[in-house]
């Protein structure tokens, strides 16, 4: 089977129906008198689509562990941020603003990476469409509890800047664990890819760059730049400490 074949043919019923809640959400946006910031709104939506449909989604469903690995940390950590940015600054919910709620929010960005990748979760979730669906929901939930101290558009719900930089380099260092782990230990975290697959292509390629290969990209991949995406924040987080007293703080651009 060719590559523009295979292509072709894995779309499926549940692709159009996700173009399509996709396409609803954003006429609803535009319709809604919530002020969204388009850019930051249309950026996210744009890049779950990426994420999720074939062909790139179809890699990270049981072809390679590495593009499966970025399917979670755009799905966790880069499209969650962006919908945080894209919200009116007098969007204000009570009950995001406690300090307990922080606390929960960093367990909440955190924990997830960590538990669809323990081996059976991360089974379950390749191999059944509805688990998939439940991964794929919880992971942008947490993303966006997590950002939300840290990227709130209204300044007062932010988090100050020392706490703020504990936080991001705190997660910081829970997915350099991980990274870590999944690139040195010989493990196989998600046995079914390194199995045997139905499609030529698929297989040609996985025998290109080897299953333990593959394992080690997929780890690198949350070792490297998911924590420069926290050193960004973290960097933005000190140019806040930084300014001058009685500047009004402005939302993150």
């Amino acid at each position: 089977m060719t590559f523009t074949r295979f292509i072709v043919e894995g779309w499926s019923w549940s692709s159009l129906t996700l173009i399509g809640g996709m396409v609803a959400a954003a006429g609803c946006a535009v319709r809604s008198r919530l002020g969204l910031r388009p850019g930051y709104f249309a950026a996210a939506l744009l890049l779950a689509l990426f994420t999720l449909l074939p062909p790139f989604g179809t890699l990270a469903a049981g072809v390679l562990f590495s593009a499966h690995m970025a399917q979670h940390i755009l799905l966790l950590v880069v499209i969650p941020a962006l919908l945080v940015l894209s919200l009116p600054r007098d969007f204000t919910p009570r009950f995001l603003n406690s300090g307990g709620f922080r606390s929960l929010a960093w367990v909440a960005g955190v924990g997830p990476m960590w538990l669809w990748h323990t081996p059976a979760l991360c089974e379950a979730a390749v191999r059944q469409p509805a688990v998939h669906a439940v991964q794929t929901a919880s992971l942008m939930a947490m993303g966006l509890v997590f950002w939300w101290p840290v990227l709130a558009p209204c300044a007062r719900n932010r988090m100050t800047p020392g706490p703020g930089i504990v936080y991001l380099f705190t997660a910081c260092l829970a997915c350099t664990a991980l990274g870590i782990i999944l690139t040195l230990t010989p493990a196989d975290v998600c046995p079914i890819f390194s199995a045997p697959s139905s499609v030529s292509f698929w297989t040609d390629l996985r025998g290109r760059i080897g299953a333990e290969q593959d394992r080690q990209i997929g780890g690198l991949l949350m070792w490297i730049p998911m924590c420069l995406i926290y050193l960004g924040a973290i960097l933005l987080e000190v140019f806040r400490w930084l300014r001058p007293t009685g500047v009004t703080e402005k939302p993150p651009p």
